[in-house]
């Protein structure tokens, strides 16, 4: 037999997902110890215990990998343990690095563990040896508690098949109705690499509740509105396959004279920003993320904010601007070759609006490809979604408030009011695109832009564009 991979193993688990039994099976192989939820906020190892190998729960807290190595160490075999999504988080990232630890990750349908969760909490029994001890309970399903569960254990378990995907690491994967087959649990014995294999499974810990879901509430009808009401399948989600974006640093913009950090958004306002906080004193030099802790290190007190624009008004800004700058040069091949659009030279643009309303319209399609994952074109900052900029932000520092540029005079008052600094006005901006958006708007274009930024749209509550809703978005920064 080939030498195991392996020299430890972890069960991803939840409570009332069977984990127990599984520990109790995996510890009647020879050469396999689990140490049950040795990193639980409130014991190690088992209910009650404050210290377990030598290390207690302080020690444990200061040190996790300290019990991560007195457990190989004191284990005859392969050890291992059961984490939970709540468990100590350094923990997660500890395991996740080690490809010599091996993971198993053991489901249950979210429904009858969180039924089980509630008879348990209820009843104060959980776990069960002797069948003449079963206490009986019919507790409430709670519609929102139930919902706010699972999309708390969705995201976990997104995250852990992330984190396996990306570091080319493979688990075990086993269901709540799976650990009573005696073939999947040495098929899983064999996945660690014990020698040893099961002849019986151990039914130390009994099933508590083996009757029909709609039997074990109190309610079972108002259990049937509730569960009709979720999105099982997700179908209301809306795939993404827009890359992540970087926090942008080297773009963000503050003033000597005030302690306030605009970070842009391509195609948004920036230039009649930047020309704002220049009221207050010098600018200052661009940021890099060493220079951004200093600067935020130096303020009393400071706040950050971005400017939103309307999506159909962002793309426009967009396409103006490539028309006169053409910052992506593998664009205008690619428009020719598969839209059949011909640009003019570079900085002439269309001087017959149809031409350039149609050159939009063309923008727009492209926009949505890309959005969509279709092109080979990579996803510039002047195309990249609001929505996913501001993620991008949000990896170094989410900005303070989201402004809107249909108020952006109200909303940079409030944010001086905020700081306590005297009002200051916002000058003018005097760069009109060739076409302005007024002139060119029609509802196809605003399906056009649905189609490229629904994201977006949602996202940020955006309605139809009016030409009296902003005249800003009539404005083009030049850079």
């Amino acid at each position: 037999m080939a030498p195991s991979p392996f020299k430890s193993f972890v069960i991803f688990a939840e409570m009332r997902t069977g984990s127990n039994f599984l520990e109790a099976n995996l510890n009647a192989i020879p050469g396999i110890k689990c140490h049950g939820e040795a990193f639980n906020p409130f014991f190690i190892g088992g209910e009650g215990k404050q210290e377990y190998l030598g290390v207690d729960i302080a020690a444990r807290n200061a040190d996790p990998a300290a019990l991560l190595a007195a457990m190989r160490a004191q284990t005859k075999g392969m050890a291992g343990f059961r984490y939970f999504h709540d468990h100590d988080p350094r923990v997660f990232d500890l395991v996740m690095n080690d490809k010599s630890c091996a993971k198993i990750v053991l489901t249950r349908n979210q429904l009858e563990s969180y039924i089980s969760w509630k008879i348990a909490k209820e009843s104060d029994q959980w776990w069960m040896a002797n069948t003449k001890h079963l206490k009986t309970v019919r507790p409430k399903f709670e519609g929102e508690e139930f919902l706010e569960r699972v999309t708390e254990l969705q995201a976990y378990q997104k995250t852990l098949l992330n984190r396996l995907q990306k570091s080319g690491q493979t688990a075990f994967y086993i269901d709540y109705d799976d650990i009573l087959d005696l073939e999947v649990l040495n098929g899983l014995a064999a996945f660690l690499g014990a020698e040893g294999r099961l002849k019986d499974l151990d039914f130390r810990f009994k099933k508590q509740n083996p009757e029909a879901l709609e039997e074990k509430v109190s309610n079972p009808a108002e259990m049937g509105k509730a569960l009709a009401k979720i999105d099982w399948f997700s179908l209301s989600h809306t795939p993404n396959f827009e890359p992540r974006r970087a926090p942008g640093v080297p773009q963000y913009m503050a003033s000597s004279g005030a302690p306030l950090l605009f970070l842009p958004i391509r195609s948004a306002p920036d230039v009649r920003i930047k020309k704002w906080l220049a009221g207050f004193g010098p600018m200052l030099p661009n940021f890099d993320r060493h220079s951004l802790r200093a600067w935020r290190a130096a303020q009393v007190s400071h706040r950050s904010f971005t400017v939103l624009r309307h999506p159909l008004a962002r793309a426009h800004a967009a396409y103006d601007e490539f028309l006169r700058k053409e910052w992506m040069p593998e664009l205008r091949p690619y428009l020719k070759r598969v839209h059949k659009l011909i640009l003019p030279p570079k900085g002439a643009g269309f001087a017959d609006p149809a031409e350039y309303r149609a050159g939009l319209a063309v923008f727009l399609e492209l926009i949505r490809h890309i959005m969509a994952g279709r092109t080979e074109l990579r996803t510039p900052s002047q195309f990249a979604s609001q929505l996913m900029t501001l993620q991008g932000f949000g990896q170094l520092q989410s900005p303070d408030h989201l402004l809107r540029e249909d108020q952006l005079d109200m909303g940079l008052a409030y944010l001086l009011s905020d700081l306590g600094i005297e009002a200051h006005e916002l000058p003018p901006e005097q760069d009109i695109a060739q076409h302005p958006l007024a002139a060119l708007y029609g509802p196809d274009l605003e399906v056009a832009a649905r189609g490229a930024y629904g994201r977006d749209y949602e996202a940020f509550g955006f309605s139809d564009w009016k030409p009296s809703q902003v005249q800003d978005s009539l404005i083009i920064s030049r850079r």
